[in-house]
């Protein structure tokens, strides 16, 4: 075959071709000069296998344990299973009664189709206003329960509530099974996955919220991302071969569509990694034709998601959209030039510039020809939190009062170090970002670089995969610093890219390759340390932290609430059933779950309308955030000579909550 293969290259190098054509020729040229490798011996064989195959057992093992452990430190939090069902049902606090009331409306229904014609059609829980509650509230996770519960048989088995909590605990396992694999994959050695499972349990108060509340979206749609970004990481690996190559792209376009069903904030997220891909491709970093094709997994998910959302059209005015958009014309545009020319710089900056802008002017377009309401008060809201406005409307304010979005407090940093994640982590960073910058900088100056790395060079920086998280734990990272709440999806990172780096014999080979040490072997220390300070690491994390968790399991904890379930068991005994419930919106989540008596509002941060509904509970049209000659409405209400006792009577209370019917026919006290 080689001897039929030489002519046919000889004629096409001297034929003239187009640039495209040549593109392919080249391509053949290289595939026919590439020595065809010899089979590995058995041995070598059967320790690969060994490798992959305890590596696999110890990662769905650590997603399994920790599903297990999250299911018995519920159990021991709340003494769940000795709870009678209303109490199960108050500790969901907040939004996350609301997504579980939804799942028992569905299990209600006589079939599927009727519950989500209910749901899509939903005028029982906001009065006055019907809503599309599946579009509205992302509830394509209490849909699919639902549906399990009732097609397996479960309902035979298991309580809902328990079934319910156990997708969410076994899709945390996931969650922590594609950390493992992800650090796996960079470092080339499992142990990097056993240490991010540590690090991430050991720190969990600020890498999940799946303790305080399970429903939440996140719960639901970042374990996909992290499936995503493992089969990413995969996917941009230089060595991969075509088998690996095409598993990853089906597993990353499976997760990615998943993840933006599953949230609706999902798109800003793959937004923020479309950036990353595009500054990795903006350097010349090899893998060109990769990242575009993950561009085009943008494309048909948004698209997807806004055929099956209900026609969102939040997802044609998200900015990723608009950028990839960009990406592609840009690229139809783009010209070939000769690598390292000045020609050639000066078009990566007009290719900057071109893509920056572009994807600036569609948005804009987008937003004039698409009407849109989703998620306006959030641009408002980034506005006024980075000080490019001010503003005395009370949402506004009233969402920076919110704890997870103000700026994080020094106990994190200070539990972060405790642990020992802080430390490693920013020493892997500066590693990684230097020896990235370097390679840039050798590209731009038109030097030729190895593209097949080995252990000797030294240059960590120069793999796609590396540099593409090194980007995109940055972008997170700084704005988990303005955003408290976006800690959880950067602390994840953290512990998987610090556990990498310990783990990984390439990163301590370049730090050694910079201090040009000759003392003693480079390669062979490397090795060593990238053994030995994980496995310290290990050591010491296991000695002071392992004791705690098991102290947490151990200890019996109890949930009581007393006020809140006489609320509730008032409420469902003797409210009137047209009556109407307003109150905080924490509250009305749980009346609604507990009850299913009708609100006025809802906890929920994406609806302009149900923020303009709490906003008129505590505030009156107008009204400014200033002194008011008059007394808070709660404070008053309760004082016998006050004026607000002509329109309102109290019907119930106790320590905690005071519950007061408007009159219908006033009677003014003197």
């Amino acid at each position: 075959m080689a001897a039929e293969e030489g002519p046919t290259v000889e004629l096409r190098q001297r034929k003239k071709l187009k640039s495209s054509e040549n593109k392919e020729s080249v391509k053949e040229e290289k595939i026919s000069d590439t020595p065809v490798p010899e089979r590995a011996p058995k041995h070598v064989l059967f320790q690969r296998f060994a490798k992959i195959f305890i590596g696999c057992l110890a990662a769905v093992t650590s997603g399994m344990m920790y599903a297990l452990y999250l299911s018995a430190y519920h159990e021991r939090k709340f003494w769940f299973s000795n709870r009678q069902e209303l109490e199960r049902e108050i500790t969901f606090q907040g939004d996350s009664a609301i997504y579980y009331s939804y799942y028992k409306d569905m299990l209600k229904a006589p079939s599927f189709e009727r519950g989500v014609y209910e749901l899509t059609h939903n005028n029982k829980t906001v009065s006055l206003k019907t809503i599309n509650a599946v579009q509205q509230m992302s509830l394509y996770p209490e849909l699919i329960a639902s549906v399990l519960y009732q097609a397996t048989g479960s309902n035979e088995i298991i309580e809902p509530v328990y079934f319910y909590i156990g997708i969410v605990f076994g899709l945390q396992g996931i969650y922590v099974t594609a950390l493992f694999v992800t650090s796996w994959l960079m470092s080339g050695t499992w142990l990097a996955g056993m240490l991010t499972v540590a690090w991430f349990i050991i720190n969990r108060v600020d890498t999940t919220r799946i303790e305080y509340s399970i429903p939440l979206r996140e719960n639901w749609a970042l374990p996909y991302f992290a499936c995503q970004i493992a089969a990413l990481t995969g996917y941009l690996k230089s060595n991969l071969n075509t088998y690996g190559e095409r598993f990853c792209y089906l597993l990353m376009s499976a997760s990615t569509y998943t993840f933006m069903m599953m949230w609706e904030y999902s798109h800003y997220l793959l937004f923020l990694q479309a950036i990353s891909l595009f500054l990795l491709d903006s350097f010349s970093l090899q893998q060109s034709d990769k990242v575009h094709e993950v561009y085009k997994i943008y494309i048909f998910s948004l698209f997807l998601g806004y055929l099956l959302q209900f026609e969102n059209s939040a997802l044609l005015v998200s900015p990723l959209l608009s950028l990839v958009v960009a990406l592609m014309l840009a690229k139809c545009l783009q010209l070939n030039v000769k690598k390292g020319t000045f020609i050639a710089k000066i078009m990566k900056v007009i290719n900057f510039y071109l893509v920056c802008t572009l994807t600036v002017t569609l948005n804009i377009i987008m937003k004039m020809f698409v009407p849109h309401k989703e998620n306006g008060h959030m641009l408002k809201f980034l506005e006024v939190k980075f000080g490019l406005n001010m503003t005395k409307n009370f949402t506004m304010n009233w969402l920076l009062c919110q704890e997870s979005l103000q700026a994080p407090s020094q106990d994190f940093f200070l539990r972060l170090t405790q642990s020992s994640l802080l430390p490693f982590y920013i020493l892997v960073l500066i590693i990684c970002f230097l020896s990235m910058m370097q390679v840039i900088f050798r590209r731009i100056n038109g030097k030729s670089l190895k593209e097949a790395i080995t252990l000797e060079d030294g240059r960590i920086g120069g793999r796609p995969e590396i540099i593409y998280h090194v980007i995109h734990t940055i972008l997170l990272g700084s704005l988990a610093m303005v955003i408290e709440g976006l800690k959880y999806l950067w602390t994840p990172y953290v512990c998987m890219l610090a556990a990498f780096g310990v783990c990984s014999p390439e990163l301590w080979m370049t730090l050694f390759k910079w201090l040009r040490l000759r003392t003693v072997h480079p390669v062979l220390l490397a090795l060593i340390l990238s053994m030995a300070v994980p496995t310290i690491i290990g050591l010491s994390l296991w000695k002071e932290f392992f004791p705690r968790l098991m102290t947490e399991l151990m200890e019996l904890q109890e949930f009581y609430d007393p006020d809140t379930v006489e609320l509730m068991t008032w409420i469902k005994r003797q409210a009137p059933v047209a009556a109407v419930f307003a109150g905080s919106p924490q509250l009305m989540g749980a009346i609604k779950l507990c009850t299913g008596w009708m609100v006025t509002s809802l906890p929920l941060y994406n609806d302009d309308d149900l923020l303009k509904r709490n906003e008129n509970v505590v505030c009156e049209e107008g009204d400014k955030l200033t002194y008011s000659k008059y007394g808070r409405f709660c404070h008053e209400v309760k004082i016998n000579y006050s004026p607000y006792v002509n329109y309102f009577t109290r019907v119930y209370w106790n320590r905690s909550y005071f519950v007061y019917k408007i009159n219908t026919v006033i009677s003014f006290q003197s």
